[in-house]
């Protein structure tokens, strides 16, 4: 029997999701590109593997802002946004902590997810995933064959074979598929998605996940290489990878059994989350420009009274934003975020804030993996992040292509600096300068 569905508010966004089981653990079930939460139960097949899923658990299903019973009008969707409705349906259906399924590119929303909010990840499972786009790299001409073909057939059950070829003939399954076309998304969606999918970009991510991680991948997967799960596999640490046999990326199709069997097996092992002070975050650094000179120039109580404003504008901005103020550092501060876009953003307002009180001030920021102390953080991503900020000149904001690449889908504008050496660092890291606040999208 189906759940009933109900709506979590992510900001100003209403997600659907449903609730299914009483099972001893909680699992979230992220979908890969389109989904509606109701039709799935009108499949025989997928019905039959989510009620097997629901035996176990308690399974909690959504659809992704943009498709089927979620919110439409809301744009682009970015994967900082998918992360706040995650952390949105989870807080509505109660769940303090869930293992994390992701299917195809919902597995990179868990696997952020996962290391930056640790303690409310049990264990990590991705089937049929990947950390890059695998056809990211399409020409012109090939972008506008495909997106014609959407605007064409959506709606038909024509794309049924490039996802699960075994079954794309069968006149039942295709039938649903049509409907469920119509209902998970429009044409115009579906196209937007696909463009903001072929961004994603999580491979620096992988390395800082610190959860208990179980990988499936059928072999002859036709829509996601396997190679592609074997990837993810030799970067999380400690990940298990499981190849299963078949062509279907649906996992409800085909040897389904042995795939829950798969999972069931490691829920019984992985239901406990391990201890960790380490979460990825983005880290920023900011600073003012010339601050002896502008004290030299005020005077103790002239320069007490504009550091005091400085710091007021910087709070008001990392409260906005929703920043974690770390300490200050004379006349900078460290502060931390849990998504880079409003990182950036934060920068940027906090440059821009400066200009009535006649001061320069520059930032940089860097995401990784970050060790929480007492009243403090380190970890090498704090020292990138500070490096970066250093290279800054006056009212600029630097940050590494790890930033850059978490942000796609944002509106936010990068220029490429290159590529550059920093002591103590054994890799170059590649720069970009995010344009200011006026000039932003």
């Amino acid at each position: 029997m189906s759940g009933e569905t109900r709506y979590a508010k992510s900001g100003d966004v209403h997600i659907a999701y449903q609730v299914t089981g009483n099972g001893p653990v909680d699992v979230l079930l992220a979908p890969g590109f389109v989904s509606h939460v109701e039709h799935a139960w009108e499949e025989p097949l997928q019905a039959r593997a989510l009620h097997a899923m629901a035996s176990f658990s308690r399974l909690i299903r959504f659809d992704k802002r943009g498709t089927g019973l979620s919110d439409r009008s809301v744009g682009m969707p970015t994967m900082e946004e998918r992360i706040d409705d995650i952390r949105a349906v989870l807080d509505a259906a109660g769940s303090q902590r869930a293992i994390l399924a992701g299917v195809s590119e919902g597995g990179a929303m868990c696997a952020v997810f996962a290391a930056t909010y640790p303690e409310r990840v049990a264990a990590l499972i991705l089937y049929g995933a990947y950390a890059h786009a695998p056809s990211a790299v399409v020409s012109p001409e090939t972008r506008a064959a495909l997106e014609a073909a959407i605007h064409q057939n959506w709606g038909t059950g024509a794309s049924l074979p490039q996802f699960s070829p075994s079954v794309g003939n069968d006149p039942e399954m295709r039938a649903w598929w049509a409907k469920f076309e119509r209902l998970a998304a429009s044409p115009a969606a579906v196209i937007a998605l696909r463009r903001m999918n072929v961004e994603i970009d999580i491979r620096h991510i992988l390395p800082t996940i610190r959860v208990p991680t179980l990988i499936l991948h059928r072999t002859g997967d036709v829509r996601i290489n396997v190679s592609e799960g074997r990837y993810l596999a030799r970067t999380i640490p400690g990940a298990k990878l499981v190849e299963l046999p078949g062509v279907d990326h649906h996992y409800w199709v085909g040897e389904s059994g042995r795939l829950l069997d798969e999972v069931k097996a490691f829920l019984d092992v992985h239901s406990d989350p391990l201890e960790s002070n380490r979460v990825l975050s983005t880290v920023l650094f900011t600073d003012i420009v010339d601050s002896t000179g502008k004290a030299s120039l005020m005077g103790d109580t002239g320069w007490r009274a504009t550091l005091e404003a400085h710091h007021e504008v910087v709070r008001q901005q990392l409260r906005r934003f929703r920043g974690r103020e770390v300490k200050t550092l004379g006349d900078g501060f460290l502060a931390m975020f849990d998504g880079p876009a409003r990182a950036v953003r934060c920068a940027q307002a906090i440059v821009g804030g400066m200009r009535p009180l006649d001061l320069t001030v520059r930032a940089g920021l860097h995401t990784g993996e970050v060790e929480l102390m007492e009243a403090d953080v380190g970890g090498i991503a704090v020292h990138v992040a500070s490096r970066i900020a250093h290279r800054a000149e006056a009212n600029q904001i630097l940050t590494s292509n790890t930033v850059k690449d978490l942000v796609a889908g944002s509106g936010l504008r990068f220029r490429d600096l290159g590529a550059m050496s920093f002591d103590g660092l054994d890799d170059p890291v590649r720069l970009y300068q995010a344009e200011p606040l006026a000039l932003a999208a």
